[in-house]
């Protein structure tokens, strides 16, 4: 695909990367030509200075010829006006925008067809917000994402010494787990990469990734790692975007404190969040307001503010100080996997979280969701397989029939049988994927992601 990046900052960056490793034609404007130089250096794209809100600019970069055009700047007003010209003036067939203010998503007539033309709208703090919801739900797990629905999930977890099934082989999970059936899709022992059988050892450190029913998840865990204590109450650092939209998510069931340094802005958060939330005006770095707030007893820390440093900082000393659990919201990746599993448990990287959203309006056939892993390494993808035995490659066949590129495992299947009813159908070698599963396919290698996109499309016969 010719695809068109408006914007170079850590969301245009991650995805030009994530893109140009599959074999795409990939073109970036951003207005700071440094940016860009880096850009070109490090990957084969092409790239145009200028403000991608002007239509010489978007000329200049090939617009009329492009299968796409992806908005990532930091202006919403850029983003929205670049997708209106790029439908107006140059028949851009797909806009994406990413925006920041709530507000868009509220109205989706502002943006839409016969406004601004947007196809599909992207919300980064949204995407960060349900990430770390669901790590407050299941404070065990590295990772949690969701598919179909909500009906299947998919869980990292790190693998502790004395857990039920750590240093045994994985067919054991049967025998411990009789009733419920689960599926182990990877296991990544630091930087190597395990494709795991029923012979496969789980050691201690090991970051496991395992697919059930979501209603059996936390028995699940239970065989890997000892359940920590429910989450109760959540200090954050940080009353921004991400950290205002997390208190009113978490108020209605958690006790919730906020801090936040500038004075202004806290009096905005204490008149526009429920009244159970407590904003405190001062430095999440300052030991002795961690003192006096009690951090010791938070079941969960988070450092949500625009500053790499001070996020890493804070959720150090919090952690020193007692706090049970501690996430940091980290932007540059090279930190993020530098003090993720030390003394910080979580660093989340907004881009890569953010990727998933754009990747799936991307990726070719019926993908219905996409997830970013291991901070892009790897993915995982939700696929609906449509046709029959003879017009496609998936249908009608047993797993082990289907020819998986390498490093692409099949999970597990939902299927829809009627009156609002599904069925979780989790796979192994002898499952028989059928027309219009929803099939959810773990791929440790990027790279062979084109060619599980073509395994999946039905022949030109079956329309």
């Amino acid at each position: 695909m010719k695809i068109l990046i408006l914007g170079a900052g850590r969301v245009g960056e991650s995805l030009a990367e994530s893109l140009v490793s599959e074999q795409n034609d990939i073109t970036v404007v951003d207005t700071d030509p440094a940016r860009l130089a880096s850009l070109q250096e490090r990957f084969d794209l092409r790239t145009v200075t200028g403000n991608g809100a002007l239509p010489s600019v978007l000329r200049a970069a090939a617009a009329e010829d492009s299968d796409m055009l992806i908005a990532t700047t930091h202006s919403d007003e850029t983003n929205l006006v670049a997708c209106h010209l790029a439908a107006q003036s140059f028949n851009v067939p797909t806009r994406i925008a990413r925006v920041r203010s709530s507000e868009f998503q509220d109205h989706p007539e502002l943006v839409g067809e016969g406004a601004f033309s947007v196809d599909h709208l992207i919300v980064p703090e949204k995407a960060v917000t349900d990430t770390i919801a669901r790590l407050v739900e299941f404070p065990e797990a590295l990772q949690v994402l969701e598919f179909a629905g909500g009906w299947v999930s998919l869980i990292a977890v790190r693998a502790y010494a004395g857990g039920q099934l750590v240093q045994r082989p994985i067919r054991e999970i049967r025998a411990h787990m009789p009733t419920i059936d689960s599926r182990i899709v990877a296991i990544f022992r630091g930087d190597t990469t395990i494709y795991p059988d029923g012979d496969t050892l789980i050691e201690p450190g090991d970051e496991v990734f395992f697919l059930a029913a979501t209603e059996h998840i936390r028995t699940v865990l239970t065989e890997l790692r000892k359940m920590d204590r429910p989450v109760k109450r959540v200090m954050l650092a940080g009353g921004g975007r991400i950290g205002s939209r997390l208190a009113r998510r978490l108020a209605e069931r958690l006790d919730v404190r906020v801090i936040e340094s500038d004075l202004k802005r806290c009096e905005a958060l204490a008149a526009e969040l429920p009244a159970s939330v407590l904003v405190l005006h001062g430095d999440a770095t300052d030991e002795d307001l961690l003192e006096e707030e009690s951090v010791r007893d938070m079941d969960l820390f988070c450092a949500l503010t625009s500053d790499d440093e001070g996020n890493i900082m804070s959720s150090l000393l919090a952690k020193k100080m007692g706090a049970s659990r501690v996430i940091a919201l980290v932007n540059r990746r090279a930190y993020a996997d530098l003090v993720e599993g030390g003394r910080i448990d979580i660093a989340i990287v907004p881009a890569q979280a953010t990727l998933g959203e754009l990747l799936k309006h991307i990726r070719r056939g019926d993908v219905v969701a996409v997830h970013s892993l291991r901070r892009g390494a790897a993915e995982a993808l939700e696929i609906i397989a449509h046709g029959d035995s003879r017009s496609s490659k998936v249908v009608g066949r047993r797993i082990e029939q289907i020819d998986l590129p390498e490093g692409a495992i099949i999970g597990a299947m939902v299927r829809e049988r009627g009156a609002g009813k599904f069925e979780v159908v989790i796979a192994h070698h002898d499952t028989v994927v059928e027309p219009e599963d929803h099939v959810i396919v773990f791929v440790s290698n990027r790279r062979m992601i084109p060619r599980l996109e073509k395994l999946f499309q039905v022949s030109v016969g079956f329309f």
